[in-house]
């Protein structure tokens, strides 16, 4: 039987075979988490539209695809023409109050199909109701927490008004955010993490952390890659242009 520390040792053996291809290393806690991330924002308030360009870089080398808007009075425009394009008419958002903007007022009277995610504590029967609709809904449309510039990763936090169907069981994923959303690495992710932990009013106890790289992708064992099996197919970001945000925490 293979122990935990077998295991293991046999990962890093295997990953010291081709260390020259894996810079990563460890990085230490903050000592004040609270203090590292606010350098962090106030880094990005400067280094956003170059942090912008490599995500848009990197979020389409992954096969996503890049919409940019002025304000969220546009949003919905995008989101009807990517659901006419699909042949799409049941759509599922995140909650008003989450993502910042209420597609039923725009969408429902051209004959799409919107439904909301619940803004509290759904019983047993609410819930699954929710999941029903997630399975049948053909776009699924969600702010965004941090936008991970060095790989074009979406990055969701689970929560009230913002369940984690919402990104993986439609077969398009429409992602919208804004400037305040964008992060350069994954070391500045972990240090907003750190800090979100550290703060009992803003605790992510239960919460469950996505990171989106692109749609979906599986291969079998003779590598022939298909998207969609676990998620959806398509993935699209929509970059609002505005100090507002979308998907705020």
């Amino acid at each position: 039987m293979t122990t935990r520390a077998d295991f293991l040792g046999s990962i890093r053996r295997e990953m010291a075979k081709t260390r020259d291809h894996f810079g990563a290393s460890p990085v230490p806690r903050p000592v004040d988490a609270g203090r590292a991330a606010e350098l962090v924002r106030r880094q990005m308030l400067e280094r956003w539209p170059q942090a912008l360009a490599r995500f848009r870089e990197e979020f389409e080398r992954v096969a996503g695809v890049f919409h940019q808007v002025s304000s969220m009075d546009e949003v919905p425009a995008v989101i009807r023409r990517i659901a006419q394009e699909r042949q799409a008419r049941s759509l599922l958002s995140w909650h008003p109050g989450v993502i910042g903007i209420d597609l039923r007022g725009s969408l429902v009277a051209e004959g799409f199909s919107v439904t909301v995610a619940p803004d509290g504590d759904p019983d047993a029967a609410g819930r699954a109701m929710h999941r029903d609709a997630a399975a049948r809904a053909e776009i699924g449309v969600t702010g965004v927490d941090w936008a991970l510039a060095e790989t074009g990763t979406l990055v969701l936090v689970s929560g009230r008004g913002r369940p984690r169907s919402t990104s993986l069981l439609p077969a398009t994923h429409v992602a919208v955010f804004g400037r305040d959303r964008l992060v350069e690495s994954l070391e500045q992710v972990g240090v907003i993490l750190e800090a979100l932990h550290a703060d009992p009013a803003r605790s992510m106890s239960g919460a469950v952390i996505n990171f989106i790289t692109g749609p979906s992708r599986t291969a079998d064992i003779e590598l022939t890659l298909t998207r969609g099996v676990h998620g959806p197919k398509e993935v699209h970001a929509i970059f609002v242009d505005t100090p507002d945000s979308a998907g705020t925490r």
